[in-house]
């Protein structure tokens, strides 16, 4: 069965997007990253958040990369978690309006590879309905002081993990952790 995997690069003090969701401080801080590029070739499916999904674009303005899930690097089917569905059906893009049929669907379209979980709100419900499998977090070296968390959850919580993997690249350190169940 495909293991869910959320992946997420985030500023060193714990931000993955902005504030208002902004993604511009991104994209100079992405590639090259060999853990990245093994992990793209291992996607089977992506199991997106709505606001990910609508949201700001860390390539907005690169007509050849923007809209593209990795900038172009992936391509395949793609699960939106959304109770609000577009009217226009996209190609490999499927809206499902509830957690665990999206989670199950994504893992049937992706076979032996992950399915990648985008969007932290997404990444927190699949945690707490203990569907996530694993976390890869790119730490890039910038502080954005304020925006959305890579996890957030009002009250604390205590999730443990199992470090699986760390390593480096000039731009980024990889942090690759088991959720522990």
């Amino acid at each position: 069965m495909a293991k869910l995997l959320y992946s997420a690069t985030m500023s060193l003090d714990g931000f993955i997007a902005g504030p208002g969701g902004d993604m511009s401080w991104a994209a100079p801080h992405f590639g090259p990253n060999p853990i990245v590029d093994d992990l793209i070739g291992g996607i089977g499916a992506l199991l997106v958040g709505a606001r990910t999904f609508g949201g700001d674009d860390p390539y907005r303005g690169d007509a050849e990369r923007e809209g593209k899930p990795f900038g172009g690097g992936w391509t395949g089917p793609q699960f939106v978690l959304t109770h609000r569905p577009p009217d226009v059906a996209l190609p490999d893009v499927t809206f499902v309006g509830d957690l665990g049929r999206a989670v199950a669907a994504a893992r049937e379209a992706a076979g032996g590879g992950y399915v990648n979980v985008l969007g932290a709100e997404t990444a927190r419900q699949c945690l707490e309905a203990g569907e996530l499998d694993e976390v890869l977090a790119i730490v890039a070296p910038v502080l954005l002081g304020d925006g959305v968390r890579l996890f957030d959850h009002p009250g604390g919580t205590d999730v443990r993990l199992e470090q699986l993997d760390v390593t480096h690249t000039p731009k980024a350190a990889n942090l690759w952790y088991r959720v522990l169940k």
